[in-house]
């Protein structure tokens, strides 16, 4: 049968043509499974197809940042920088879509908003925007954690005349703002990456901030073909080295306390990993920087000195200091020349804390102190992160059970695979697991690897519906809540626990064991005949290999 003829019942419905969709779409088809892919974009991307704001960048390096499943792949292509642009990364994604041939399962310019189990037949149907219904054995949500952009409700914002961008939703076409003043509102990892990207080219750029982030430089430079040869030389043993860790970066693992080691070790320890670039280098510095506050204090303290160093205004140096959060406890940043963007003479800082916004106007932004012209407005406000394009889909389960009303209080599920009462229903890289506190890739590739091997063993065991037990999934949540709980996460108004998002449960929605003993976890399940999920068949249902 070819793939434009849509059987009536296919095999799965994979949402998303980002690196998890199109990993999806991969496995399956290597099993010989009927699958259709439902894109909302006009290409293959995801993330890095609608993130294409100024500066925007990977912040883990591009060889980590990369599929395994392919040596062939792993030695062809190769990467210009330790971190990759978003062009490159789109390239990269383009050219694994078209040297694996999966574009022809994708149908693109699809948004699913609705889809619903049939109990009686162990199948979903699936709406999409277009009003066409598929229907499916499995769906795959690979939706991705940071694709549904957080548009706040700002007063005024239909009164400004000028463009207004989201860097979540960027524009295809170049945008040039070279002679314009420039209003950049939110300094989180896509205003810290843009903001200085912007200031280079802008006559005048006005950074509205609400909440200071720590940022870190990321030493970003191209990548030699030595270099390149010698970690493909050992791509492997790297790779299994990544999965073991706790997040799949590549960084030092440490085996001291901060409170353990003298003050000079200390400050060695904190500059190397400030010159060393890496993601969350100086909060691992240490084991204790995510448990003990004290710890954490010298840490933070540690940075805030560095951004006094680097900015010229005493005043806007301590405005761009953070307090009131532990460090690391919200998404830490790399960048490059952020805080130096702010000695410029064009560049000012409006401390939203000091002079609250109170709207758009016709010119452009007003606070409690000032109004602020502006040709154009930048958004840099960031996603209703993890569950935000999952709960966008009206899901409907088991007895006509509505996601939205189930995850009333957060998110749960079993592993953060299947919910209970969802059936057949998978989630790539969702809440409850790894997924944002990992190298994503690392997480992606696991993620599918277990959903492929689930559903083969159902298909080779004339088996047709799992779901999560009501207890194990209580239990799994229980245990991701304890972990948090023994963190310092809790205390900081991150959106990983949806604080960015009003009216959104506060839960901590991460998986905080790490991608090692999560992976073991999984694993461990799989060979105990999947425990914790509920296995069955239809009447009539038979072996398919």
């Amino acid at each position: 049968m070819s793939d434009t003829e849509h059987p009536a019942v296919i095999d799965a419905v994979v949402v998303g043509a980002g690196l998890a969709g199109l990993y999806q779409l991969y496995r399956l088809r290597e099993r010989g499974a009927r699958v259709r892919v439902l894109e909302a974009g006009d290409d293959v991307g995801g993330t890095w197809y609608w993130n294409r704001y100024p500066g925007a960048r990977c912040d883990i390096e591009s060889m980590a940042y990369s599929y395994s499943f392919s040596s062939e792949l792993e030695q062809e292509w190769e990467w210009s920088e330790r971190y990759a642009g978003q062009p490159e990364l789109l390239r990269y994604i383009r050219h694994v879509a078209d040297r694996f041939g999966l574009r022809r399962h994708i149908t693109f310019g699809t948004s699913v908003t609705r889809a619903v189990y049939d109990s009686r037949t162990h199948t979903w149907t699936v709406t999409t925007d277009g009003g066409e219904e598929v229907t499916a054995r499995f769906v795959v949500m690979a939706t991705g954690c940071l694709s549904r952009a957080s548009v706040p409700d700002l007063p005024g914002l239909d009164d400004y005349r000028g463009p207004v961008l989201h860097t979540g939703r960027w524009p295809h076409e170049e945008v040039d703002f070279t002679g314009r003043r420039v209003a950049v509102i939110g300094t989180g990892s896509s205003g810290i990456q843009a903001i200085p990207v912007i200031a280079g080219q802008a006559a005048e750029v006005t950074v509205f901030q609400r909440t200071p982030n720590f940022s870190f430089p990321a030493r970003n430079r191209p990548i030699g073909r030595r270099e390149s040869a010698e970690r493909k030389a050992n791509y492997a043993e790297f790779r299994a080295w990544l999965r073991a860790t706790p997040v799949g970066i590549p960084r030092p693992l440490p085996e001291r306390g901060a409170l353990e080691v003298t003050a000079r070790e200390r400050e060695a320890a904190y500059q190397s990993a400030w010159d060393a670039g890496v993601l969350g280098g100086i909060q691992a510095s240490f084991n204790d920087t995510l448990t003990n506050r004290q710890a954490n204090d010298l840490a933070a303290e540690f940075v805030r000195a560095k951004i006094r160093q680097i900015v010229d205004d005493p005043e806007t140096a301590a405005a761009l200091c953070p307090t009131g959060f532990p460090l690391g406890t919200k998404r830490p940043c790399l960048d490059t020349d952020y805080y130096a963007t702010f000695n410029l003479p064009h560049v000012r800082l409006v401390d939203l804390r000091r002079s609250p916004l109170v709207s758009l106007t016709e010119r452009g932004v007003r606070t409690t102190g000032a109004e602020y012209e502006a040709d154009a407005v930048v958004l840099a406000t960031g996603f209703d992160a993890m569950t935000g394009a999952l709960r966008a889909v009206d899901i409907r389960g088991r007895d006509g059970a509505a996601l939205n009303e189930v995850w009333a209080a957060g998110p749960r599920n079993h592993l953060g695979l299947l919910t209970a009462g969802f059936p057949n229903l998978f989630t790539v890289t969702g809440p409850l697991s790894p997924s944002v506190l990992s190298n994503m890739l690392i997480s992606i590739e696991q993620h599918v690897d277990w959903i492929t091997d689930c559903i083969g063993h159902l298909g080779d065991h004339g088996l047709t519906e799992i779901d999560a037990t009501v207890e194990a999934q209580d239990a799994w949540v229980r245990h991701v809540a304890e972990l948090a709980a023994g963190t310092l996460y809790p205390e900081a108004a991150s959106w990983y626990q949806g604080a960015n998002i009003p009216g959104k449960p506060r839960v901590f929605m991460p998986y905080l064991g790490g991608v090692g003993a999560y992976r073991e976890e999984c694993d461990a399940v799989a060979a105990a005949g999947y425990r914790g999920f509920t296995l069955s068949r239809l009447p009539d249902a038979h072996p398919t290999a």
